[in-house]
């Protein structure tokens, strides 16, 4: 009878019974007899209840993935028991098998790493006596839960998402998630993938897929009036990647400064400033942006000042809710052609008009100085991470080239889905859905606010998914309202939040925007330029409440804590 090999050997090529799935892993024979014992309480037998107990564990099956380091320790004079325990011990300590791994079998891990079952058996058997491993007949052997103190000059946690919760979520930005179209998505799915082609999963252009700029072409071109073609349309992931690709190829092309509306989305500021560009607030008033002061704005060419675009919401502004006067969309495209900059659109909620005609898109009055950015965030779940540029021709390499330097190119999954939900018209079907249940909700917004708070004055609220609450004067400030939202569960925000005139701003010397309350008086060539303009720090409060965030049988909560805050003001 031969000996088993003591001394560590060559692991095999292939793991030996090496599953597919988790559930047919090896059982771990080191601690139950051979057989399957009926289960006493249940008649089940336990390799069954084992492998119920192990559906949800983190497992290894292949005693090379645990990567222990035998060699060393032997050299070191370390028996082959010792130097197995040692390196279990190491792996759990330093989290590389974190609690509730199950390991491989005795038999498994022996034979991998070319030791006797038995020194594995005995190896396991220490720990499990240390606390290390848990064994149970049945359910293998698993890495014991312990509490693990957290390591000295661990950095903090860093929060996934940056928006506070409360009880009631008023937030504007985000549609109501729980309308996301699960089986018309499934559905689509299920198409797109069994018409693709297999290239279509292998790295692609950075555009993004064929099939969905064609897609979005047809489609912006019936929605929005959008002038392009597949070759000129850029999917990524989210308008604020596409922002930031903007921005510096902008800034590749001599740009210092990009023009802002007064009033508008922080992060995307963020964004711009991120990518080197200063910024340049344009004021607002109740027809939009202030277009016809670019020229008294914009650098010499050449020069670090020098403007060389200017980042609009025409359709719907956010958040005052103002639709930009056709005057000024004129003034913007002209200030484009004449002094080489672009005009970058943002079409964020285009689908949802209530009480107007659809305003088309701006990009259709000069295709090679406006930028187009649409989105699915809001007709769909900002989760998806589906946004789209449609560029003038100047621009499309060069923003192709920095979204390959990104990410080479968006997930090709989500791209062919959703290229089938537009073809084959449910799409569509989803954004009319949508358009009446987010008109019922403003409705009932403001059909509660004109009998419980009949002083507050409801705006922007045409297009979109949020309003803007105008207080009277003699209201309470802005951040004690907030206050006290906070602390009845609200979540909102106030109109102060989103002027262009934070510290940083104001450390590159630039002017503060005036008010963009919707209800301003719209300017004339006699009104100051934007450094003569007065703060507005001392206007009314407003607040900006997205009634579209929350679900269906939150929202009425949300009403009544919203009413009862504005009651007190």
């Amino acid at each position: 009878m031969s000996r088993p090999r003591t001394t560590p050997g060559p692991a095999p090529s292939a793991p030996r019974n090496a599953p597919d799935t988790p559930r047919s892993a090896p059982r771990d024979t080191s601690a139950a007899t051979p057989g399957a014992a009926p289960d006493a309480s249940s008649g089940a037998p336990r390799e069954a209840r084992g492998a119920r107990a192990r559906d949800n564990a983190p497992w290894t099956a292949f005693g090379g993935d645990l990567h222990l380091d035998l060699t060393e320790r032997r050299a070191a004079g370390a028996g082959l028991r010792a130097a197995l325990e040692d390196a279990l011990r190491e792996a759990v300590q330093d989290g590389r098998l974190a609690p509730g791994t199950r390991l491989p079998s005795s038999r498994a891990l022996g034979e991998d790493l070319g030791i006797a079952r038995n020194t594995v058996v005995e190896a396991y058997g220490q720990l499990t006596a240390e606390g290390w491993l848990d064994s149970r007949p049945g359910s293998g052997t698993t890495v014991a839960e312990r509490a693990a103190p957290r390591p000295a000059g661990r950095p903090a946690t860093v929060r996934a998402d940056r928006r506070p919760t409360g009880r009631h979520d008023l937030l504007a930005g985000r549609p109501d998630l729980s309308l996301f179209p699960r089986s018309a998505w499934l559905a689509s799915a299920r198409r797109a993938l069994a018409v693709a082609p297999h290239d279509a999963f292998d790295y692609g252009s950075p555009l993004g897929r064929i099939e969905l700029r064609q897609a979005l072409s047809d489609y912006l071109a019936r929605v929005r009036g959008v002038r392009t073609d597949p070759d000129r349309l850029l999917v990524c992931a989210g308008f604020g990647q596409g922002l930031g690709l903007l921005a510096a190829a902008l800034r590749g092309r001599g740009a210092g400064r990009i023009a802002v509306e007064g009033y508008g989305l922080p992060p995307q500021r963020e964004v711009l400033r991120a990518a080197g560009l200063g910024l340049a607030p344009l004021p607002l008033d109740c027809n939009g942006a202030r277009t016809d002061l670019l020229d008294d704005l914009g650098g010499a060419s050449g020069t670090a000042e020098r403007l060389g675009a200017v980042l609009l919401t025409p359709a719907h502004q956010f958040p005052s809710g103002a639709a930009l006067a056709a005057d000024r969309r004129a003034a913007a495209v002209r200030w484009a052609r004449e002094r080489d900059g672009y005009v970058i659109e943002d079409d964020y909620d285009g689908e949802f008009r209530y009480d107007r005609q659809p305003l088309g898109a701006m990009q259709a009055l000069d295709p090679d100085r406006v930028v187009y950015g649409g989105t699915a965030a809001k007709s769909l779940a900002p989760g998806l991470r589906l946004a789209w540029l449609a560029l003038p021709d100047e621009l499309v390499e060069p923003v192709a080239r920095l979204k390959a330097l990104a990410d080479t190119m968006s997930p090709v999954t989500d791209q062919l889905t959703f290229a089938e939900l537009i073809t084959s018209g449910r799409y569509d079907r989803h954004v009319r859905r949508c358009r009446l249940h987010y008109r019922r909700r403003r409705d009932l917004l403001v059909a509660a606010l004109a009998e419980r708070a009949p002083q507050v004055r409801v705006t922007g609220i045409a297009a979109g998914l949020h309003a803007v609450l105008q207080l009277p004067p003699g209201s309470r400030p802005e951040a004690e309202l907030l206050g006290r939202a906070r602390a009845a569960g609200l979540v909102l925000t106030g109109l102060d939040w989103y002027r262009a005139r934070p510290d940083a701003e104001r450390a590159l010397d630039l002017p503060a925007a005036p008010d963009a309350r919707p209800d301003a008086a719209p300017h004339d060539a006699s009104d100051p330029s934007p450094n003569d303009t007065p703060d507005a720090a001392g206007a009314p409060p407003a607040l900006v409440v997205g009634y579209a965030t929350p679900s269906d049988h939150a929202f009425p909560a949300a009403l009544d804590a919203l009413c009862g805050i504005l009651r007190e003001s």
